[in-house]
């Protein structure tokens, strides 16, 4: 199963992606949802998926937010093969669904499967370009380590030089997380991850698991809200979003591991990446109103764009470039959706 292309290998949750666009309040009312944030399902949400799918017109995409990144970065780079992914998915038509969308973008998948257990899926609730996100994780919830520690789908693992993962998969597969973070560590590989919502620093059996990988992330991102959360969480008075990067950056790492770059990111504003004791802030590109179409995946996409550049060895300015021209083209499409040829020149 080793890809003699493979650079990059995302672990996370495989969900499809359920979109519609609202005009009003309503369905996020009655299902108490919040525009720009990103929760897990609860009871209360059971007849959610069911009204979007009768009463909406649905757009399905491939999602989960560390398949988003691999997808976008595999698209900047323009080498089948170059990324693999891997998931726990069902066994019914939405996994053959997103297998065929990131065989198409040319990703390799290398999904667990529960035969018992539906695929994933993720509510997307776009209302004046804006969104929210409710997953059902479903079988994506039941990725075990005992598939990653197999040897033919470890034999990714061995055969790639970067790692990523959102910080969502740490409800998931604790295990699997510290298995890849200290083999990157053993190999001076790369590990990464993402601080993704507000709620994972504020639960905390999540906080535990981010604060036991911390030390070996050499990249860790995150927006500007998450940032806020992960001082709360560790008692900082300040929100200052570079000082907090600064902090993050300078917090141990495990023996052997150089310098950690913190990257947050503030929509329209620009990108903090704090490394070495400095901060340096990275300008965003202009879009018209009239163009943003939708925001999901925009953090994603960004992720994907800073990956794909630095796999192949670009500094902080060519990454950062790359990334916001990625969640640039993301934001005028419905969706996290890879089109045409990236045009990237840094």
């Amino acid at each position: 199963m080793a890809n003699d292309a493979l650079t990059l290998l995302g672990m996370g949750n495989p969900l499809l992606d359920i979109s519609v666009t609202v005009r009003d309040d309503a369905l996020l009312t009655k299902y108490d949802l919040k525009m720009n944030n990103a929760i897990l399902a609860e009871e209360k949400h059971a007849e959610l998926y069911a009204e979007m799918v009768e009463k909406y017109a649905v757009e399905y995409i491939a999602g989960g937010a560390t398949q988003n990144s691999i997808r976008v970065a595999q698209w900047m780079l323009q080498k089948p093969g170059a990324t693999a992914y891997m998931g726990c998915v069902g066994e019914d038509a939405f996994a053959q669904q997103m297998r065929a969308s990131c065989a198409e973008d040319g990703v390799v998948t290398n999904y667990m499967v529960d035969s018992s257990t539906p695929t994933g899926t993720c509510a997307v609730i776009v209302k004046d370009g804006e969104r929210s996100l409710c997953a059902a994780l479903n079988a994506a919830n039941n990725y075990k380590a005992e598939h990653l520690n197999a040897s033919e789908n470890f034999a990714l693992v061995e055969k790639a030089s970067y790692y990523y993962m959102a910080g969502f998969f740490m409800t998931v597969s604790p295990e699997s997380i510290m298995r890849v973070a200290k083999h990157a560590c053993e190999n001076k590989k790369t590990f990464m991850m993402n601080l993704s919502a507000p709620f994972l620093m504020q639960v905390p059996p999540f906080l535990a698991t981010l604060m036991e990988a911390l030390p070996y992330m050499d990249y860790l991102f995150g927006n500007e809200s998450e940032a806020l959360t992960f001082a709360e969480s560790q008692n900082w008075d300040t929100k200052d979003i570079k000082e907090i990067a600064l902090k993050i950056a300078a917090m141990p790492t495990a023996e052997g591991k150089g310098s950690r770059t913190v990257v947050i990111t503030q929509g329209c504003d620009p990108t903090v990446v704090a490394r070495d004791g400095s901060a340096s802030e990275y300008a965003v590109i202009p879009l018209a109103k009239e163009d943003l179409v939708d925001t999901n995946g925009a953090g994603d996409a960004f992720v994907g764009g800073f990956i794909s550049q630095l796999v192949q060895g670009g500094d902080v300015a060519k990454c950062c470039a790359a990334g916001n021209y990625a969640a640039n083209k993301i934001i005028q499409v419905s969706g996290c959706k890879c089109e045409g040829t990236p045009t990237f020149t840094a």
